[in-house]
């Protein structure tokens, strides 16, 4: 395949990754060395998940061709990309994890969900609780209503019950 055919596709493929993922986040991997680049890997393996180092001018191309300009002044220097298909807070917060423990990744700017986000906004992304905490949430602020009613019910009952024994008391005393 020619070199110029070669290219078309790696820009095309590239597309095709920002076009489909849920959330994109360009970083600066200056520092890094092979074991700590291995270790961040391997925490964002995950399904729906991918994060690749990327050949700059073949980015800006694919950037320029979906419209997203306000990114290719931000693709400058070492890039390291994350793609996400699905889970968008998991993969952030890896990210910032990541620059907890090792200071040395810089998160540039990213696209969620079509729109060009600024690095506070992945963090207040990466900042929110997972997806099961969430659920967890919903599910436990549903069935409060539910058993506070069970609570008033039962207190009624146990009312009866007790001003019933106190009935009988009496007349078992007199």
């Amino acid at each position: 395949m020619p070199k110029i055919e070669e290219k078309k596709k790696i820009v095309a493929d590239i597309e095709e990754k920002l076009r489909s993922a849920n959330l994109v986040i360009f970083a600066d991997y200056r520092n890094i060395n092979v074991e700590e680049m291995s270790d961040l890997r391997n925490k964002l393996r995950a399904p729906g998940v991918e994060f690749k180092v990327l050949k700059n001018t073949m980015t800006r191309f694919a950037v320029k061709n979906l419209g997203y300009e306000d990114l290719i002044e931000h693709i400058e220097g070492p890039n390291a990309v994350l793609f996400s298909n699905e889970d968008m807070v998991g993969p952030a917060k890896t990210m910032y994890d990541f620059i907890k423990q090792y200071k040395k990744l810089e998160i540039k700017i990213g696209v969620l969900e079509g729109r060009v986000v600024a690095p506070d906004d992945i963090k207040a992304l990466a900042d929110l609780p997972s997806k099961e905490v969430l659920l967890a949430q919903v599910v436990g602020t549903m069935q409060a209503p539910i058993t506070s009613f069970a609570y008033v019910l039962q207190a009624n009952l146990s009312g009866l019950v007790r001003a019933l024994n106190q009935v009988k008391e009496q007349k078992e005393a007199s």
